[in-house]
């Protein structure tokens, strides 16, 4: 009995579609790269209910005639390639043939469209796979694009997609920006259900990526461009203080075309190596032109996962050309990088001819340059004033300049460190940095010791005396000191014995974010009761995320009743959030804070406990007095990580001796 039987076309499509087209925002990638294919200036995309009922596409492209227009929705059917060398080679999005037959199997779709040389258009409509009719009609030079009741034929995949109409919403507007963000001289527009979202108007790379992704990005924005034979690097990278826990800010271009690659996020990664905080993500938007011949796009339906004949070279480029952008702005230390008498060095390629060995590394472990029978005897003691220790001590005092040397039991010779040397010490940066003190506070101190009638013979005696005379701790005791309010939302003082400048508004983040999530995390949130309710009017989307996450709210400190028709009273609000933050804003945040892929919970709280944060301390430290400061950073001492806000911001910076004397030094 014959069991292998041809699979209806229609059927073939059906399957096919689950491949090119999973998703609502599938369809939108594939008809703006289409449009994009096409020559248009200006794209327009609409969609409805998430785009189960209606995406709606509309350019001003070259069209299609009549044929064309038929044609477009048989499988294989194409105009970008003839054969198969011509994958290997492409210059357009589009290429397989697949995408217009696989939506067109599970929706409906109207195709109206004309060529500028055509007095009248066309319009085609397609049901399920299947051709209904095709008409003449007035229509403008382009195409528009109709695509109703996606997988309306196919139940089992519309129910993956009833019901999440936030996600579904999400997708597309991430899919409209990725193509928006690599065409910056297209014009592009957004509505959903009518109501415009984004209208982008032709402009530059940094402009296109301003109107995406906001005017704060602006300053943060540092250009990347590297051109070799292998392949041209543009771009821009974020500046590491600008570096998130949560980044969506991050894209990657190949020839025009958005790809995702991990091997490529680790390298950009390594270019901030110790420059941002751990598990913080920086910003990039890298743009790269390849040979067309030396890169494959045939991997995946979807086009996202590409493969380069020269991979790991491309991977090293683009980590010295961001490490380099970094070193330009001070971030890593700078050597020379003018472009003037600049070596190229050729990547190291292994072949199995290749053989190369490292040279082995040798060292004398009982080496020791300050043992007794290094030091020249005859050597005189120049006459000069003191600067700090020639050498660092062993157990007991090394000699200064100005010290004295005698010999000692067994013939080594034993230093003493007189009192005028002292103060000599204490007023130069060796003596600063050795106790742990700012230079200019060293050389105060030092002005007021007074002679003293013992000699320091050792390391110990000299710091207790210094101690006893300086009144400082010299125990790395780690607590701020000496906290003084300098306008503007900042303050210093002494930490550690360092002086740091701090902003009050991210030492009130930090504090807060780590109470919120303590609290949350222990089910014990305080909340204060309200005299009079609040009540609000929320979107259907925004209610159903409120009800999915009752009990991360309820652990916030919200007490809230749930009404019809979208409303909600606040009739409690979380007792460690200030009161002038207005309840309505703070919970626009959370609600449209939270991650519509659910992700997991510790996440999601952290997540919460930082919007939450991040609300409550905006406008923060301005008018704070230098007691009030003090009494912050009492408590902010205690917390987990003093050096990051929870979005990854520094929050305080030393102060140096060489800043200082630079801002004193005469011009």
């Amino acid at each position: 009995m014959d069991r292998i039987k041809l699979l209806p076309e229609i059927v073939a499509n059906q399957i096919a579609a689950g491949e090119v087209v999973n998703a609502p925002s599938n369809v939108v990638k594939e008809m703006m790269e289409n449009s994009i294919d096409a020559g248009a200036k200006c794209v327009q995309v609409n969609y409805r209910n998430g785009g189960k009922d209606l995406i709606q596409i509309v350019d001003d492209g070259i069209g299609m005639s009549a044929i064309d227009a038929r044609m477009a929705f048989d499988r294989h059917a194409t105009s970008k390639i003839g054969s198969i060398e011509d994958v290997y080679r492409l210059t357009t999005f589009g290429f397989r043939g697949e995408a217009l037959a696989s939506i067109a199997a599970v929706s409906e779709v109207e195709l109206r469209t004309r060529q500028e040389e055509d007095e009248v258009g066309t319009a085609t409509l397609i049901s399920g796979g299947e051709f209904r009719s095709q008409t003449p009609i007035a229509t403008p030079r382009g195409a528009q694009f109709l695509v109703r009741n996606l997988f309306y034929n196919v139940p089992s995949r519309r129910k993956f997609i009833d019901g999440d109409n936030a996600r579904l919403s999400s997708q597309i507007k991430q899919e409209f920006l990725r193509v928006a963000l690599c065409n910056p001289e297209v014009e592009f527009h957004l509505s959903q259900n009518d109501a415009p979202l984004y209208r982008l108007t032709p402009t530059t790379r940094r402009g296109r990526i301003i109107d995406v992704v906001g005017k704060h990005i602006r300053q943060n924005l540092l250009d990347v461009e590297v051109d070799t034979s292998v392949v041209r690097i543009e771009g821009f990278v974020g500046r590491p203080a600008a570096a998130k826990k949560r980044n969506n800010e991050q894209y990657l271009f190949v020839n025009g075309r958005y790809f995702h690659s991990l091997q490529m996020q680790r390298a950009i990664l390594r270019a901030y190596d110790k420059l941002i905080g751990e598990g913080c993500m920086p910003s990039y938007f890298i743009y790269l032109t390849v040979d067309a011949d030396r890169v494959d796009v045939n991997v995946h339906p979807q086009k996202t996962t590409v493969k380069f004949a020269d991979n790991d070279m491309i991977l090293q480029i683009l980590q010295a050309a961001v490490r380099e952008t970094l070193a330009k702005t001070g971030a890593v230390p700078m050597m020379d990088f003018s472009a003037e008498g600049r070596v190229e060095i050729p990547v190291m390629r292994s072949t199995p001819t290749t053989s190369y060995r490292e040279p082995l590394a040798m060292s004398n472990a009982s080496y020791n340059p300050f043992k007794a029978e290094y030091i020249d005897p005859t050597a005189p003691m120049p006459d000069v004033p003191f600067t700090g220790f020639d050498v660092p001590y062993d157990g007991d005092m090394t000699t200064p300049q100005g010290g004295s040397r005698e010999e000692a039991e067994g013939g080594e010779e034993q230093y003493t460190l007189h009192r005028s040397t002292l103060n000599d010490f204490l007023a130069s940066d060796m003596g600063a940095t050795e106790f742990g003190i700012a230079d200019s506070a060293a050389q105060m101190s030092a002005s007021r010791i007074e002679y003293i009638d013992a000699e320091c013979d050792d390391s110990q005696t000299m710091f207790d005396y210094v101690s006893s005379s300086m009144g400082v701790a010299l125990d790395n005791r780690r607590s701020f000191d000496e906290v003084m309010c300098i306008g503007g939302g900042y303050a210093v003082a002494m930490y550690g014995g360092q002086p740091v400048v701090l902003s009050l508004r991210r030492v009130r983040e930090r504090l807060v974010y780590e109470e919120v999530l303590g609290s949350m995390c222990a089910g014990t949130a305080p909340s204060q009761r309200l005299i009079f309710p609040e009540t609000l009017q929320l979107s259907e989307s925004e209610y159903e995320l409120m009800e999915q996450h009752a009990t991360e709210f309820a652990a916030l400190g919200f007490d809230v009743e749930y009404l019809d028709e979208c409303r909600i009273d606040i009739v409690g609000r979380p007792a460690m959030i200030d009161m002038s933050v207005p309840l309505d804003e703070l919970l626009y945040d959370l609600l449209h804070g939270i991650d519509e892929g659910r992700m997991p919970i510790d996440e999601e709280r952290r997540r919460m406990a930082m919007l939450m944060a991040r609300r409550d301390s905006a406008g923060y430290g301005r008018g704070v007095r230098s007691v009030e400061a003090q009494e912050l950073l009492a408590r902010f001492e205690r917390c987990d990580d003093i050096s990051f806000t929870p979005s990854g911001a520094p929050i305080m910076a030393p102060l140096s001796v060489e800043e200082i004397r630079a801002k004193l030094s005469k011009q």
